[in-house]
């Protein structure tokens, strides 16, 4: 299970200069506002959170609690402006307020489309069926989609179908209000560690090439032995492409890890979101093997012979006298738990034992937590 980016529209010999690692500071808001939102998806952060909630200001608060869908499962398109730009090649443009710009240079049924994307649940990385702004059936099929939320996403639907410069106007202000309040101070801290390591990133994919680049932003980036494309591993299934003119765009973060998104909105150009240094993918299982590890432990006879193999070693004999069961039988089930890396073999004379490697297991809640939020 992956998603596919194609790049093929990239010219190979000129790849450096159509690939560009650029730190944004509306992301990197969207994210903290996310981990605000969503403490649980950043156990590092839950401190911080805690604090900068009890600090805010009333208003500043209940604001926040009236727009939270715009990044509580995520974070909506619209902190990344720059891809829905007329320019293939745009990039953040380094500054809140320049960003916030950027936002603005957007159209009504662009921002409409990406604001909704969760209130309204609509298909992403699709044309969409008709206008929303302009189309009587769309906004009402909007509307009730919207009241499955809640009374609260209606009525903010609502409003944005009717007044979309007023509510782009209000986004903008809580932005800033926003950023006087505590984001001024978490971008003075995380910016040049974003800065750095896009610069490293970008070194890296000139002196080794793209593979090694995207490798190094995440284990779960990787080029395809043709170098037409890049392998997301994401418990999601797609594709998308950069357009002809147009720039790869990858975007570092530090207060969203372990998130790593793709951006591919229909009509957008592609951004991948990766977390920096330190982020936990780099060892967790890809999905492949998550699915391995799960699917081998589903079994109820597996279970049983992983009760065994978590006290101690055992020889295929030794289970075959506790279980009953033949030494083919065994053999099969013990090669299920190896081929997922749940067990480990070590050969002692004639004989081969076996152990529950714990360290494997233990972390299966952990790397299915990262495998879904990724």
């Amino acid at each position: 299970m992956s998603f596919s980016l194609d790049i093929s529209t990239l010219p190979q010999e000129r790849l450096h200069e159509r690939i560009a690692v650029v730190p944004s500071p509306l992301a990197e808001l969207s994210m903290t506002l996310h981990a605000l939102a969503e403490p649980g998806h950043h156990p590092g952060l839950q401190g911080w959170a805690t604090s900068v909630m009890a600090g805010l200001d009333q208003c500043l608060a209940e604001m926040l609690c009236e727009a939270d869908f715009l990044w509580r499962s995520t974070f909506s398109d619209i902190f990344m402006p720059f891809s829905g730009l007329t320019d293939p090649a745009a990039l953040p443009a380094g500054t809140l307020a320049e960003e916030l710009d950027q936002l603005d240079k957007l159209d009504d049924e662009q921002f409409v489309d990406a604001a909704l994307e969760f209130t309204c649940t609509l298909a992403y990385g699709k044309l969409a069926a008709a206008p929303l702004l302009s189309d009587p059936a769309a906004r009402q099929r909007v509307l009730e989609l919207a009241a499955t939320r809640g009374a609260r996403q209606v009525q903010f639907t609502q409003r944005l179908l009717d007044d979309p410069p007023a509510v782009r106007g209000w986004i903008r202000r809580l932005l800033l209000d926003c950023d006087e309040a505590f984001f001024g101070d978490v971008w003075a801290r995380v910016h040049h560690q974003l800065a750095a390591d896009a610069r490293h990133k970008t070194e890296l994919l000139q002196r080794k090439g793209l593979g090694t680049m995207l490798t190094s932003a995440s284990k779960a980036l990787s080029l395809s032995g043709d170098e037409r494309q890049i392998e997301i591993d994401k418990l999601v299934v797609g594709r998308a492409a950069i357009p002809e003119g147009g720039t790869l765009r990858l975007v570092p973060t530090v207060m969203g890890r372990p998130h790593l998104l793709v951006l591919h909105r229909y009509g957008w150009t592609p951004v991948i979101h990766y977390p920096v240094a330190g982020e936990s993918l780099s060892t967790a299982a890809s999905v492949d093997e998550l699915t391995r590890r799960m699917e081998a432990l589903s079994h109820p006879v597996r279970m049983r012979l992983c009760r065994n193999l978590a006290r101690g070693a055992y020889t295929t004999s030794e289970l075959v006298d506790v279980h009953g069961m033949s030494a083919p039988e065994i053999s099969r089930h013990l090669a299920v738990l190896r081929k997922a890396g749940l067990i480990t073999a070590r050969r002692r004379g004639r004989y081969v034992l076996h152990q529950l490697d714990l360290s494997k297991v233990a972390r299966l809640g952990s790397d299915f937590i990262e495998g879904v939020l990724r």
